[in-house]
């Protein structure tokens, strides 16, 4: 079971996909937007139960 160590911080589904968007983008300035959500995610999501990682076996 692997599961990506930033889906302890962010927990909803929506923002987890966003974060796969957000990743993708090569450059600096979306480094730092990343940066900037995980930050506003994890904040926003911290109180949330952990949600299970939807496994394709």
């Amino acid at each position: 079971m692997n599961q990506n160590p930033i889906h302890r911080w962010i927990k909803t589904e929506c923002g987890r996909a966003k974060y796969a968007e957000l990743a993708a983008r090569p450059g600096l300035p979306a480094r730092i937007r990343l940066a900037w959500f995980v930050l506003i995610a994890a904040l926003r999501d911290w109180r949330l139960p952990d949600q299970p990682e939807d496994s394709e076996s």
